[in-house]
Parts: structure tokens; sequence; C-alpha cells
């Protein structure tokens, strides 16, 4: 539905067909566009209408609406931003999102559009005048309240607007303080501390002093004296001072209601809701509490939409709401994720647009007619890694690990698991990336136990590897272009998978030559693509498709199938994995609409199949969640506009790809390993937070802070240097704010866990080298080799490491001086151990000091060997045998056994 041309406002000419903001100001009773230099500025005598367009990579445009409503705002002003919103829908086809957004009490979404943040104005928008500011420079209070986007409320410069909570900010004329209450986090202060650089910049021109002040800090310093003698002295701060911003008080149930066109509401449906009740003709008010939404079908009225919006805020107001509470507008098709979660089974189908749709059906009617079509190319995914690095795969066949020979590592079966290491040259260092690939019909047993390997052999690795998730048939752009050349058969060689076909009574599907087989061959160049054996006993019609080009292996003929919408591309691929499969085959290449009968036969019959070209939906953007995790409660909150300064070292974020998602595991946040940071992924996927389809076999990478990987880095705007800044958030933000870079650079070999003090301890590292044969790049990899099982500790360090080969050295020998003053039942003597390659002295402590949870830690020993600070008899009866045989054991053997000690 859209308004004639003349029915539009000219101030909305051209509205949205650029991205960015677009901000409309109501002045005099007439719509005022708003100059981009002014951008950010809001009166608090003023009523705005903001457009943020956002023009993705693929599909249609996303135009967000809010109106915004300062407290001063006169009535006529705030009736007719709402109608001016509903009037901007319109011109863009009723396609928008629209926002209520209140003074002081903006959504997320509206804030990060001004980051770090909004200080409204005093008085009314003049498009005539410039405003100046007095002779007298106003001294203000302000709280600030948000760890990603911040809430600014003016206070009243008095002593009793303090509080132990918050983070307050004093803007004097020659200094600004940053007041931070005992009680507010790190982020917290972090956030004040950008906004204290933004009204440096924006009220004094660059030119002030900034202070920061802890609460409890008493006089002593100048800077605390010369805050608390603003408010006429030091005195205490009532305990009981309550917050500034109140919490939400308990929400009431979820309520559907019919608006009718006189503006009532009717219920319809409480808690369990399904999509069916909203019909298109009519617009409905969604009840969630702290939020209301109004749904407007899209054969709905503009006249019904304007008798929506009043009879929303009159619920608002005959129902005493919170003037906290949210209210958003959504059109028929554009439901956000929170309105579709309240939803039961909200359908997951993604209609195609239109060009997309037709431009395939004209394409398959020309190539049926004999004419050869080329189509637009479809986007390729680029890896954005060196793919010509080192590759090792070991089979899992529960605790055991048999490294394949090159020729067999890019064969895999889906009834078994597979850990997959490749190391690549990265900017100033060998990179390593893991992939615990679970083949679709792989048992529970073995996929632990790849888990299980994983975590062992990357922390055994050098720096922090990414490590992935991997489930069968939902493998990343990245796996692909790693392997290269890759084939995937049917059934498994595990005993775990054996034991589980036999107990069934199942059928083996184990590839063998005598066996019919169906392989579809897929990829986008002769480095990225793939044969995968598909299931033998599924009907034609969910095998073949005109897409694609197909092998058929049966006992005594092999046929290469070309479907009709394939391309060159794809015939050239099914030519050269022909060769891979089994270089002795002479298959019989068959057309489609030209197949012989024991072609047909071999597939149990002829029967109809997708002859149409199989179109991917369009992926939408990225977005990014932080997530808070407590023993009880596992929360998760949407970054909007989000850039690479919204990860932050105290937290864990979400990166949600919707193909994949990125575990980003911050230096100081409390996740103690990797296993722990996968455990997070699958809870993201089991909750869809954003409703749509997530499968629990998603890949899910976790990649560490300071060791962010190309295709991950390449989401944000990314400056390394950030990357390689240390301290908490306050520590780095203020060091910007005093201009002392410098000293922020942190060594990128230092590991995400040395900086938490929950963290598991970092493990051992070593370097070999080795080559896969393939024409890849030499470079460093795992020491772990073997046919069988992971090699023993002989031989860890093939070239000298200074770092890694002498675990201990000099004055790090004896630990801290704290430890060397203990008594001498607590450190007597040293032992010499030659787990490490080196034999290298250690003190002696008791478990009870050694272990990773101690109430009372031993300080300076090397945290990746807890174990060797045993006394020889404590040792043999934690572990039940000698040292020398434990450092015999396989190193993920040692790692499990001192995970189950709480050593590792």
């Amino acid at each position: 539905m859209s308004l004639l041309s003349k029915d539009i406002d000219s101030a909305f000419e051209g509205a949205g067909s650029k991205a960015g903001l677009e901000i409309w100001c109501i002045e005099n009773l007439r719509l005022v566009r708003i100059p981009k230099s002014s951008h950010g500025k809001f009166y608090a005598g003023n009523a705005y209408v903001v457009l943020n367009t956002i023009l993705p990579k693929n599909g249609p445009p996303w135009h967000d609406v809010h109106y915004w409503l300062g407290n001063d705002t006169k009535e006529v002003d705030l009736a007719m931003a709402s109608d001016k919103a509903l009037e901007l829908d319109a011109a863009l086809g009723s396609c928008t999102v629209q926002y209520k957004e209140l003074q002081g009490l903006e959504t997320q979404k509206f804030l990060s559009y001004f980051k770090p943040c909004i200080i409204p104005l005093e008085g009314a928008y003049s498009s005539q005048e410039a405003h100046l500011n007095g002779d007298t420079y106003k001294v203000s209070l302000l709280t600030c309240k948000g760890d990603h986007v911040v809430h600014i409320k003016e206070v009243p410069f008095s002593r009793s607007s303090l509080n132990h909570d918050d983070v307050f900010i004093l803007d004097t004329a020659s200094k600004v303080f940053l007041f931070s209450g005992c009680n507010s986090t790190i982020q917290e202060r972090a956030k004040g501390l950008e906004v204290v650089q933004y009204i440096k910049e924006n009220k004094h021109g660059g030119k002030c002093e900034v202070a920061t002040i802890e609460d409890g800090k008493f006089v002593g310093d100048s800077d605390v004296g010369e805050f608390w003698s603003l408010f006429g002295g030091f005195a205490p701060i009532p305990r009981d001072s309550p917050s500034s911003f109140q919490k939400q008080s308990d929400t009431p149930p979820v309520k559907l209601s019919w608006i009718t066109i006189q503006g009532k509401l009717c219920q319809t449906g409480t808690d369990s809701l399904h999509k069916k009740m909203l019909e298109t003709d009519k617009c409905y008010l969604l009840d969630c509490g702290a939020e209301v939404f109004v749904w407007m079908g899209r054969h709905s009225s503009i006249s019904e939409r304007k008798i929506s919006i009043s009879a929303a805020e009159g619920f608002l107001r005959d129902q005493n709401r919170s003037t906290g509470t949210h209210l958003t507008f959504l059109t028929e098709g554009l439901e956000s994720s929170i309105f579709r979660s309240y939803f039961d089974d909200w359908p997951q189908k993604v209609e195609p647009k239109l060009y997309e749709e037709g431009r395939g059906k004209v394409a398959a009617i020309f190539k049926q007619q004999g004419y050869d079509v080329k189509e637009l190319p479809e986007e390729d995914c680029e890896p954005f890694i060196n793919c010509r690095g080192t590759l090792k795969v070991w089979r899992v066949n529960g605790d055991e690990l048999s490294l394949l020979p090159v020729p067999e590592q890019t064969k895999l079966f889906s009834g078994d698991c597979y850990l997959v290491q490749f190391t690549y040259a990265g900017n100033d260092r060998d990179e390593n990336l893991f992939f615990a690939w679970l083949g679709c019909s792989s048992v529970m047993e073995d996929r632990k136990a790849t888990i299980s390997h994983m975590n062992a052999i990357a922390d055994s690795t050098k720096g922090n590897p990414v490590l992935a998730q991997v489930v069968g048939d939902n493998e990343p752009v990245q796996f692909f272009s790693i392997i290269q050349k890759l084939i995937i058969f049917k059934g498994g060689m595990s005993k775990g998978y054996k034991k589980f076909i036999a107990e069934n009574g199942l059928t083996d599907e184990t590839y063998g030559e005598n066996k019919t087989a169906l392989f579809r061959v897929q990829g986008t160049s002769p480095h990225n693509m793939q044969a995968i054996q598909l299931d033998p006993l599924l009907q034609v019609s969910s095998s073949l498709n005109s897409s694609y080009c197909y092998i058929l292996q049966t006992e005594t003929f092999i046929f290469t199938w070309i479907g009709n919408l394939s391309s060159t591309q794809d015939h050239d691929l099914l030519d050269r994995m022909l060769e891979l499969i089994d270089p002795t085959w002479q298959p019989t290449s068959v057309r489609e609409g030209t197949e012989p009968d024991t072609f047909w036969n071999a597939l149990g019959g002829k029967a109809e199949y997708p002859r149409e070209k199989e179109m991917k939906g369009y992926t939408e953007d990225p977005h990014l969640f932080v997530v808070n995790v407590s023993e009880d409660e596992f929360k998760v909150k949407e970054i909007y506009n989000f850039s690479q300064d919204d990860l932050t070292t105290e937290d864990v974020l979400v990166l949600d790809c919707h193909r994949e998602i990125y575990v980003w595991i911050g230096c100081h946040s409390n996740i103690r390993s990797k296993q722990q940071a996968l455990t997070l992924g699958l809870k993201f996927l089991e909750m869809d937070i954003l409703v749509e389809g997530l499968s629990l076999e998603t890949p899910i990478f976790i990649v560490t802070e300071g060791h962010e990987p190309p295709f991950f880095t390449h989401f944000f705007e990314w400056d390394s240097s950030k990357a390689n800044m240390h301290g908490n958030s306050f520590e780095r933000k203020l060091a910007l704010l005093k201009g002392k870079p410098q000293n922020l650079e942190v060594s990128r070999r230092n590991s995400w866990k040395a900086y938490s003090r929950e963290t598991t301890p970092d493990s051992s590292r070593s370097q070999s080298v080795s080559s896969n044969g393939q024409g890849r790049s030499v470079s460093p990899a795992s020491m772990v080799s073997g046919s069988n099982s992971m090699s023993s500790s002989n031989h860890l360090f093939s070239r000298p490491a200074p770092i890694a080969r002498k675990l201990f050295s000099g004055s790090s020998l004896h630990g801290s001086p704290a430890a060397e003053q203990r008594s001498p039942s607590q450190s007597a003597s040293y032992i010499q151990v030659d787990g490490s390659g080196d034999c290298v002295n250690f003190l002696i402590y008791p478990y009870e000091r050694l272990k990773v949870m101690s109430n009372d830690p031993v300080a300076g020993i090397n945290v990746t060997k807890r174990e060797a600070y045993l006394s020889d008899e404590e040792f043999q009866g934690k572990f039940g045998m000698t040292k020398g045989a434990f450092y015999e054991l396989p190193k993920w053997r040692q790692n499990k056994l001192k995970m189950s000690l709480n050593l590792f």
C-alpha cells in the first residue's frame, strides 16, 4: 500500500533511497530536514522523525522509523509526529517498522545510531538561528546507565543525586569528572569514559581536563578533593540511595487483542498464540508488558492504522503503564524476531524475491529449449584465509585417534567423526584452525570423544587456535575451502558405529566398490569441490535435481548424469571428481531426459524429481549478541549497529551469521574453557533468538580475543591495534583518553586464558614441521602424529622455540617471592620431570594448593604443569601411577586425567 506523491510531505522526497540516517524535526507545525552536522542533537521541546535505512548485500532494503518525543514537546507536535511516521511508512511502500521513543527511555536500537550517546538539549530547535552558549558555562551532573549503549539523564547538581550503583559525569567549565559508583560494572565505567570523551570534544572543543573519581576513594588525591569541594565537601553517600533508573515491574501474561475500527480492543488470545490468529485486513495489539506491539495487516487501510496507533497510546494511558513501556508498530511480513518469538511455530518459509524467482524460471525454459543461457553468477563466499597450509586429519574411534595418510584425508565417512587441523600463515605468525567434523550418521560416543580430542590437541599447540564444531551436511565455506577436494561416503569404520548398526538390526551402508552408490557433485572451483554420496534407500525424487551433476555406481556400470540446469563449470567438476573417486572408471555419460532403462532400474525405478533451478535464499546481515551467564540463567541481548568496539574484553558475545555462529571470548570474561564456550554456542542455537529456524547442527566457531581469524574480522571494520590492547575495558579507554596508546601493546603470544583469574590455565605449546604433499606450503603444525593413536611425549619440539622449549628459566623457576617464603613442608625440595622434552626442576607443593579452584593457590608456577609440582608420593596417590608412566601417556590422556583431578 502506498500513497500518491501529492499525499506525501515534500520533506520526505527521496527518503530511504540511500543507506544511513535521515532526521526531520517538527518546527512550527511543519516538517524540517535536519542537516547531518546536527544529527544526534535533540531538543527537549521538539518531536523528531528518524529514518534508518539498511541496504544489505542481499535482499530488499530495510527501513526503521522512530519518532522521538522530547519531555517538553507540545501535544500538537506529539500527534503530528506519529502521523508523519505513518505517512513515511506509506511513502516507503508500507515496509517499515516504527518505534515510539520517549526522551530518556529510548530503545537500544535507537541509541545505537548515536554512539556513544545523545544528550538532549534544553529549549527548541530553530532552523533559522544558531544556538550559542551564554557567557557562563552551566555546570551539569549526568548519570550514565548501560554497557553497550548508554542512557544519559541530567539529575540535580546535588550530593543526594549520587549513588553507589551508577556512573556519573560532572561537567564543569574547566574539567570533566567521571564518578564511578562502587557497584557499577567495568563496562559501565568504560562507556562513561566514552561519554566524557564526547563531552570534551563537543562541548569543550577538546580543551579541558579529565579526572576519574572512584566511589570510596578519600581525600589525598587532588582530583578527589576538587570533586567533593564542588558538593560542599566530602560526606558519605547513603547505602540505600535509589538508582535514578528504576527496574520494570513484573510483566503480565502476553495478550493479543483485535483493534476495531472504533478503536476498541477485543481480546483474541493469551499466552498460546499462533500466526493464523492475525488476519491480513485487521490490526492487532500484542501486550507483552514491558513492550507493546501493534501489528497492521497488509490489507488494512491508512485510517485503520491511525486508529490503531491512537488506540495503543490510549491503552497505555488507561492501564497506567510505565512511561518506559516501548511501543512498536509492525506491518505484516516485517515482524521482528521479538514479536515472532511470542507465537508458537511461526512459519520459517522465506519467500523469494520476484526477480530471483523469475530469473530462474526464464533460464530453465530457455535451457530446456536448447538455448545456451548465461545466468548472473552467484556470489561466491570467500574463505578469507590462506588455504595453502598444512592439513592433518585424524579418524576418531572412541579413545583412539588414527592419523590418515595424505591420499585418504579428503575421504570421509558419514558414520564416523574426524579431527581436522589446518595450519596456515597469518600476518605475523602461523595460525591453527581445528574442526571437529561429526558425520551426520555418527554415534554420540564418537562425537563426544572428538570434541575432547580437539580440546586436548588444541591446548597443546602454540597460540590460541580457532575451534569449530561441524556436523556433516552443514559444513561452512571455510571447511570446504581447506579440504578443497572432498568426498563423503556413506557408512563408517568406527567401533561405535558398527556396534550401533548391529544392535539396531540396520543394514550396513558403508561404501564399497561392489555396491550401488549415487554421488552428487557440487562446488565452486577445482579447489572447492565435493562429491556427496546420497542415501541409496531414498526415492529418486529425493536425490536427483536438474541443477546438479551426479555419478551413479553399480556393480556393472558407471553413469554420469548431467542435469539440464547445470553449468559448464559443473561439468568440469564432474570430470575431476570421477578421476578422484576412481581413475579406472569408464563412465557412460547421459543427459537429463536421455537416460536408459538400466539407469532408472539401478535407482529403483523412474520417478519425479525437482526440475527447476535450485535457488538459495539470501542471507541476512549478521547479528551480534552479548551473553550473560549465571548459575541459574542464560541471558542474551542483541547489540544493534555493532562495531569492533562492542567486543568488550569482559564479555562473551555470539555473532550470528545465520549459516554459522561465532562465540567470541573476551580475555577478562568468566568463561573457564573453550569447551564451556562451545556449550554456550549450543545453548544459543537451542534458544534460536531470531526465530530463524537455526538448526542445532549449525557450525559453531570458538574465537578468542586477540586471535580473531580473518573470516571473523571481515564482519567488522577491523583495527588490529585495538585487538592488541591489554587491561580491562576501563583501563583501555582511560589510556586512550589520556593519550597513552603506546603502553597498550601486548604480545600476541599471550593467551586469553592468562588474563582471567577464573579461566583454565594455558597449555604447553609445541612446534613441528610437516607437509601434506599436495602443493600446500610447509607450515608448523602440532606435534601430534601416528597411525593408531596420538604420539607420546617424545620429541615434542622439533626445533628450538625459546619460549616453549624452556618452560621455566631464571627466577621463574622458584615462583614468586611469596612462594619462596612458604614453610619447608610446603616447598621442601625440587624434583625433575622429563615429560616436556627437557629436564626441568620443580618445587613441591601440596595438591590442595595446586588445583585450579584452590582457596590458597600457588603463585608464579607454570599452570600448564600443575601436576609436576606434586611430590612423588602424592602424585602416585592421585594418579595411580608414577610420573614417568604418566608422561609416557599420549597428551590427550594426560589432559583427561588432569581434568578429572581439577589440575587442568
